[in-house]
Parts: structure tokens; sequence; C-alpha cells
């Protein structure tokens, strides 16, 4: 998702964040609690008809909804039980349209054809601007307008719009810089937990010599490397620079991105560390990428996955159970702190109806984000969201970390982006990081490839 911020976190702030989630995550790894994976609800937890609700919305009696989305299987799953708790309260029908990366093309063709679904879920900030840019989006009404802004930090309401004025409502998040790991593993090694990159090195290769390959990359998403990177750029070079690289006010062939890579490097130029190797890594898809960390006892394809707190849904489709079988600690510290790095998907409207705007201010209040909070592998931005909504306590003080940061967070650097650069497949970053873990020896070639996509992309 990217973003157009006119404040920006010192490294004070940033650093007091970091360590905030840091610890509480920490606190967490030998947390039994109730630990159901993620991955079951209750009735009461996803109908969200177990407390009075905090929103009235209007009568939409026959009036017929369309919502796109690139998400499927368990995440479609989800999103569909805070639709059908829309269309109770409301009457109207909600369709669920599947869309595809890019979200932005996907949109283009159903436009173009006469057929724009009513409200899309942008995974992307840029593709809220481009949508603004091409007058698809509309503005939030004076309803789901004052639904945000109770709800929502100024940061989170200022991802959501473009030259002051709000499109969009960010209803899902991702904290984006978590390791989550297989206990088993950890213990039959000796490993424990790193909090710095050298000691992450360290430990997989200890997890290593015990038999095990020690981390699994989701390498054929190419998503999942701007990830890596983003994390490893953020801690390493700082927040200022990161902001600068997400704008292309500085060049890719930047001394701080050729460090970047380097750092990469130390991981991705051991084939041994990764499963599969490179090759394994590039054919494996981010959802196998968790899976084959929780499948197989002590013997898994993998010790270790890197990605945000959405690896939960994956893990439920496991037998693995979370605080006991996994467990995770934050993105390892590569310069003087942690790097705490978010992610979204905001609604915006495509159409001027009632039921678009209605749909906005449901998804804009904690009513709605209850419903998915209670089914697991969610976090929400609302910090209205009463936090005995999550299914277990690592999320629950995930979520509280997110609450707690407030104003002062980095979004990702790859969906702030244009997304012809950040968040096409097999191009621009995607594509570069790819054939970088594949020959991680191609610093300076990376670092052209990548200057001379984002140079294209930025106009610049």
């Amino acid at each position: 998702m990217r973003i157009t911020r006119t404040r920006t976190c010192t490294t004070r702030s940033r650093a007091a964040i970091g360590l905030a989630a840091a610890g509480a995550l920490l606190a967490l790894t030998g947390c039994g609690g109730d630990n159901d994976g993620g991955g079951g609800s209750t009735p009461d937890s996803t109908s969200g008809s177990d407390s009075a609700p905090t929103v009235r919305l209007p009568k939409l009696n026959g009036e017929k909804i369309e919502v796109a989305a690139v998400w499927t299987g368990p995440e479609q799953e989800n999103f569909t039980k805070v639709l059908k708790e829309f269309e109770k309260r409301t009457g109207a029908t909600v369709t669920f349209v599947p869309a595809q990366d890019p979200i932005v093309n996907f949109l283009g063709t159903k436009i173009a054809g006469g057929s724009p679904p009513d409200v899309a879920m942008l995974p992307q900030v840029g593709a809220i601007k481009e949508t603004v840019a091409k007058k698809w989006a509309k503005p939030l009404g004076p309803e789901a307008k004052a639904e945000l802004a109770k709800n929502y930090a100024k940061g989170w309401q200022d991802l959501g719009s473009v030259d002051g004025t709000p499109y969009g409502v960010y209803f899902k998040a991702a904290s984006k810089s978590l390791v989550w790991y297989n206990n088993a593993v950890f213990e039959n090694a000796g490993a424990t937990e790193p909090k710095t990159w050298k000691e992450f090195l360290t430990t997989a290769e200890t997890i290593s010599a015990s038999g095990v390959t020690p981390v699994s990359v989701g390498g054929a998403d190419g998503w999942t490397l701007t990830d890596w990177f983003e994390n490893v750029y953020l801690s390493q070079a700082g927040p200022e620079k990161y902001d600068q690289l997400a704008k292309h006010e500085i060049k890719w062939t930047d001394p701080s991105v050729t460090q970047a890579l380097t750092t990469l490097a130390e991981l991705f130029g051991k084939p041994a560390l990764i499963a599969g190797g490179a090759d394994g890594a590039l054919q494996t898809e981010f959802p196998a990428s968790v899976t084959q960390t929780f499948t197989g006892g002590d013997q898994p394809k993998g010790a270790m996955v890197f990605e945000g707190d959405f690896v939960t849904i994956n893990i439920a489709q496991t037998e693995a159970k979370i605080g006991t079988d996994a467990k995770v600690f934050p993105f390892p510290a590569v310069g003087a702190e942690p790097p705490v790095v978010t992610g979204g998907d905001a609604a915006v409207a495509l159409t001027d109806s009632k039921g678009a705007q209605a749909l906005l201010t449901f998804l804009a209040s904690p009513d709605a984000a209850k419903i998915w909070a209670g089914a697991g592998g969610f976090i929400s931005p609302n910090k209205s969201l009463d936090v005995a909504a999550y299914p277990n306590d690592i999320q629950r003080d995930i979520a509280k970390a997110l609450i707690a940061a407030g104003d002062d967070f980095r979004f990702d650097m790859s969906d702030q982006m244009p997304q012809s650069f950040g968040g096409t497949p097999g191009k621009g970053e995607w594509k570069a990081l790819q054939d970088f873990l594949k020959n991680p020896k191609d610093i300076a070639g990376t670092q052209a490839r990548l200057e001379a996509d984002a140079a294209k992309a930025y106009g610049n």
C-alpha cells in the first residue's frame, strides 16, 4: 500500500514502538493461553450479534452490492462473514467478486465494460491514488467519514486520503515484522530466539547443524521478498532513508540499498539455509512456505518463516497450535532497532450508490472488525475494537502494539510505490528481487534493474 505522509516519525518514536512490540511478542512466546490456532470461531464471535451494534445503517432492502478483492481461501471466507452480517442488518444482497493482481488492471477491465464493483478492497496505497487519479474512486460520505474519524488514528486516515480528501477505509491491517518458528525444532537444536541479524544467522546455522533446514521462503510470490528487503532496509538505513526510497527521492543505486542487499545476501547466498534452496524457494508460494514450517513435527521442511500476523491463517491449516508448537519473535534488528513495518487493505467506493457508502460506514466500525477478528488471521487498525475479540493472546498483543503505535509507523514500502513497480507479479521490484534470490551475488545488477524500472514507473 502506498502512502503520501506529511508526518514522519522520529528515530526515537519508531524505536519505542519497536521495543514495545518486541516486548509484547517476546513475553508471549512461551504462552499457552487461548491458542486455538486462529482457525476456529464461535457463533458469537463471528455473528456480530452478541453485543449491541455501535453503528446505525440504513435499510437497503432489494439493493445489490458487489465487492471486489484479491482475497481467496480463508481470507475470502472470513470476509464473507463480515458481508453476511451487513446483509443481515441492512437487507441488501452483497456479492463477493474475486479479483486478480494487479487489482487496478482488473478494475479497469470491469469499468471499461460498464460493470464496476460498488466497492473494492485495495491492497496498495498507490492503488488508491491511481483510482482517484482515474476518477474511479468516490470520496467517503459523511457517515463513513464520521465513523472513520471516531475509530482511526490520523495516520490510518491519511493513508486512505488523497490531497486531503478521504477515500479509503483501512479495514484490515498487518504487522509485517514477525518471524514464526517451529518450537520443537528450536528445542531439539538448543536454539534461542535471536534479537539481532547476526544472532539470526547464528540461529539458522545452529538449526541447520541439527539436521533441519532453517528458513522457509515463499519466493514464488515476489511480495514476500519485498517484505524481507523492507525490514532489513528500515532497520539498517533508518526511517528517513526509508521514506526517501519509497518516494524515489533517492535512487535504488544508493549505497544504502547496496548495504541492505549485501545483508540479505548473507542469507540468500547460502542455499543450505533455505528450504529447497533458491530454486525451491522460487517455486514455493507463500501459503506453502508457512504450512511446510509447521507440518512434519520436529522434521519440517523449514524451521522458521518470516511474514506478518496473517501467517496464523495458514498455521491454522496445520495441526500446530499457536503459542506452543508455533511461536513468534520480532524481525531481528539489523541496525540499532528492530523494524516495524505495517501493511493493510482499504475499502474504496467505485459507485455513488447508497449501499456502497453504507458498507464503507460498516467497515469503519468496530462491529465489522470484530467479526473477522474472532475468526483469526486478522488485525484491525480500528482503535475502538475490543482486543478481547481476538482468539489468542499473541494476536491480542500484536493488535495492542499496532494501536499503541498511533501515527508512528512505517507502511509497506512496495505498497507505497506505483503499482507497476511495487505491486505487479513478474515485473518491477517483485521480479528483480526474485532474480536476486536466484543470484544474490549480482547486487550491482539488481540495483541497476531496480533503478531503471523505478525511474520508468515514477516518471523521473
